[in-house]
């Protein structure tokens, strides 16, 4: 019996009709993309800001308050004076701070007279995370606080660095998360709703009554994959948006391309989803599998927060059997960079050849799992 789209169409129709009959299956494929962009959006922020920093002026001198004024007035550092170096101690051991800038008395005068003059800074090392910002702040703030005090005079042959940061010139945190998030919402919804979908037909019974109809089983697979690669597709596209219109990030590459890279990932896990629901057949089960393949490693192994290049060598060789991990870089680069195909040729030739393999692996699969 050859392929008919019209019995294609059929399942695809009765799964359309069950989606909008289960509040589950539309509450996970439109409230989730919802949460994910506003909480991730707005809650993930790798600028460290608003550092509670105690400081013990021993000097109270102009030039000390003038140190202490950088601080203060540098964006970085809310102020917290205190009494004593013991008290700063304690206020960063009850977390009520997390550095603390001691300055000894004396310091204006040995600053004046040319002899060398030291400030103290203590930061909390239990978080590692926020102390290499933490501590590249306080390298700015005492050049520019050295400039005031006229403690530097450049020579006129210094040869000047200006930095500047390209594709991110403010280095919002934002424009980093929220590209990767078409990843992570993609791999959720897709994963997820094949393996529950197929899953639930199984354990329903109602699988057996489908196979009694003249439908092959590349019918089925297609029937049942098609509107839940709409939903994914229509997951990107509200990502998109909310991307562009509410967090303003830019779009600099091309949306062909993107598409491409959607289409190729998306394909790829609803396969997965596909080989979960062959492989366990209760929805309790292809529920936590799903989870445990596809929102964790998008998570935690595509680069979405930890960049795969400081991953230990085994992980970084893992992450390459991953889709999440090329999608990764295909998604943000073309939304900040506006990378062409071809110079993201090897991304695009690893993603396509990993869905080949799923798509392949997981139609065989089921194909050989429907027939008698």
């Amino acid at each position: 019996m050859s392929f008919l789209w019209s019995r294609a169409g059929a399942i695809a129709q009765k799964e359309v009709y069950h989606v909008l009959r289960d509040p589950f299956t539309l509450t996970l494929a439109i409230g989730l993309p919802v949460f994910m962009v506003f909480v991730f959006g707005y809650a993930i922020e790798f600028n460290v800001k608003d550092i509670h920093l105690a400081i013990h002026d021993g000097d109270q001198t102009r030039t000390s308050r003038q140190v202490v004024e950088a601080f203060g007035s540098s964006g970085y550092f809310i102020v917290d004076p205190v009494s004593s170096p013991n008290q700063a101690m304690r206020h960063i051991a009850g977390d009520q701070d997390r550095a603390a800038l001691l300055i000894p008395g004396g310091f204006q005068k040995d600053l004046f007279s040319g002899r060398s003059t030291t400030a103290q800074v203590l930061l909390d090392g239990s978080d590692n995370s926020t102390v290499g910002p933490i501590l590249s702040y306080v390298s700015t703030i005492q050049n520019i606080a050295s400039v005031k005090l006229g403690d530097y005079t450049p020579p006129s042959s210094e040869i000047v660095l200006k930095t500047r940061f390209l594709f991110n010139p403010e280095l919002n945190s934002r424009w980093f998360v929220i590209p990767g998030l078409v990843v992570v919402v993609m791999a959720i919804l897709s994963v997820l709703l094949t393996a529950l979908t197929v899953a639930r037909e199984w354990e329903n019974g109602s699988m057996e009554l489908l196979l009694s109809t003249p439908v092959e089983p590349l019918e089925i697979i297609v029937g049942k994959i098609a509107p839940y690669a709409v939903l994914g597709m229509a997951a990107v596209a509200f990502v998109y948006v909310i991307a562009r219109t509410v967090f303003g990030i830019p779009f600099e590459g091309s949306l062909w391309v993107f598409g491409l890279g959607c289409v190729l990932f998306l394909a790829a896990y609803l396969a997965q989803g596909l080989l979960i629901s062959v492989a366990t057949r209760k929805q309790q089960l292809a529920m936590q599998i799903g989870i445990m393949s596809g929102l964790l490693p998008a998570q935690l192994l595509s680069g979405f927060i930890f960049p795969v290049e400081s991953m230990p060598a085994f992980f970084r060789y893992f992450t390459m059997i991953l889709p999440a991990r090329w999608f990764m870089t295909i998604a943000r680069q073309s939304f900040l960079k506006g990378t062409t195909l071809t110079e993201m040729g090897a991304a695009f030739s690893a993603l396509s050849i990993l869905c080949l393999i799923l798509v392949r692996t997981a139609s065989k699969r089921f194909k050989k799992d429907l027939e008698p």
